[in-house]
């Protein structure tokens, strides 16, 4: 957006008394760069984010750790390019003052809480973290994003979390559903989480439609979510 309008959200924003947590982005969401032209794409990208982000009013940006190729998978992957190329984008966003949070998604490098324990290991920087989804993870196959999964990870790198629910399917993947129809342990989640001192935002994404609505199913699950929190 040209920076006009994120100046107008950003005044809404103040308006509503609201602080925003963290800038979603679309940063390197893509399949590792196949010329240098593409690569400068996404560093155009991240310099708008960085942009964005200073006018609204927070440091800290979602990310990713590329996609596969069109009908690839993990085991075909090129992990070190992966890596090189997120702690390059990270070392950029240390030098600004911003850090990011990549996101462990479907077809990514960075899926499971085994792909995030791995992430974390190869890139040791302090503006570098997580967004953490353990739905996501249990889509890409973790039997047990909370507690198993979980227990995998720094807490001190996670700086976002994500939220919603699932039901396990036959294939070992997950369907998502509204918050308190799936099996993930909300309560125990948030819990080890504070305990573990986590001083971060939540973020409910619903993924899922209620008589064809998302915002009913938001509102459903927001309900839902708030229950739980008073059992924290």
């Amino acid at each position: 957006q040209p920076p006009a309008v994120v100046r107008e959200a950003r005044k809404q924003l103040d308006g509503a008394g609201v602080k925003l947590a963290i800038l979603d982005t679309g940063f390197f969401k893509v399949p590792l760069p196949e010329s240098p032209a593409k690569l400068d794409e996404q560093w155009a990208l991240l310099d708008r984010a960085f942009s964005n982000a200073d006018i609204l009013g927070t440091d800290l940006i979602r990310t990713f750790a590329f996609t596969y190729p069109k009908g690839g998978s993990a085991a075909g992957g090129d992990y070190p390019r992966s890596y090189d190329l997120v702690a390059q984008a990270a070392e950029k966003a240390r030098k600004a003052g911003f850090r990011f949070a990549v996101e462990n998604v479907g077809g990514s490098y960075v899926g499971t809480s085994m792909d995030s324990e791995k992430l974390l290991a190869a890139i040791d920087n302090p503006a570098l973290g997580l967004t953490w989804d353990p739905n996501n993870a249990a889509q890409m196959g973790d039997k047990e994003p909370f507690p198993a999964g979980y227990k995998r990870l720094d807490p001190k790198r996670i700086f976002h979390v994500h939220l919603r629910d699932y039901k396990r399917t036959p294939d070992g993947s997950a369907e998502w559903c509204g918050v308190g129809q799936g099996e993930f342990d909300h309560v125990g989640q948030i819990r080890a989480m504070l305990a573990d001192g986590y001083k971060g935002a939540f973020s409910l994404e619903t993924h899922f439609k209620i008589d064809g609505s998302k915002a009913k199913a938001s509102e459903f699950s927001m309900r839902n979510l708030l229950e739980r929190i008073k059992q924290v």
